[in-house]
């Protein structure tokens, strides 16, 4: 049987839910593993065929524990098929949400010098309400100077699930 690894890295839980929406998307008879990034370095990648990695962005960057985990693991992660996709809430923007012209897979695919096999970018999501002062003062100000959302008693969703689905379909 075939046996599929997602690794996940979140911050506020949006990363998450897309995997857990990908495992429910794929084929319910393969067998496929869900693991955060930081247990990810105690899995034996050997008795999977394929690996997944989906991780959020906030203040601009990836968990530095998913680049360690690429630089750990790339020459098992290049033997196998593998997918990278990155949440972030630039995407929610048309001319940056495609892998191609995502700023921040561009940086990701340039720092990690890996090139999964498939690629995809989903918009993320903006819960102001659950956020820290400081937090949400800093992403309210973020998205007034790119013209995002900035009512802090709401939350906005910008995940494309159409496009989460047909990633799934594709990876598995």
């Amino acid at each position: 049987m075939k046996k599929t690894l997602i690794i996940y890295s979140t911050t506020d839980g949006q990363t998450k839910r897309i995997c857990d929406r990908i495992i429910e998307s794929s084929d319910k008879k393969l067998e496929v593993t869900l693991c955060k990034i930081e247990n990810s370095l105690e899995v034996d990648l050997a008795q999977y065929t394929k690996i997944v990695i989906g991780a959020s962005i906030r203040y601009g960057k990836h968990n530095p524990l998913v680049y360690k985990f690429v630089k750990v693991n790339k020459e098992e992660l290049e033997k196998k098929q593998t997918a990278f996709f990155t949440v972030n809430v630039v995407a929610r923007k048309k001319g940056k949400n495609k892998p191609d012209t995502n700023p921040y897979m561009k940086k990701f695919l340039e720092l990690s010098g890996w090139r999964p096999n498939k690629l995809a970018v989903f918009a993320g999501r903006i819960d102001y309400p659950s956020y820290r002062f400081f937090d949400r003062l800093i992403i309210r100000f973020i998205m007034l100077i790119t013209n995002g959302p900035t009512d802090t008693t709401k939350t906005y969703e910008f995940t494309d699930w159409k496009k989460v689905n047909q990633f799934a379909k594709e990876i598995f």
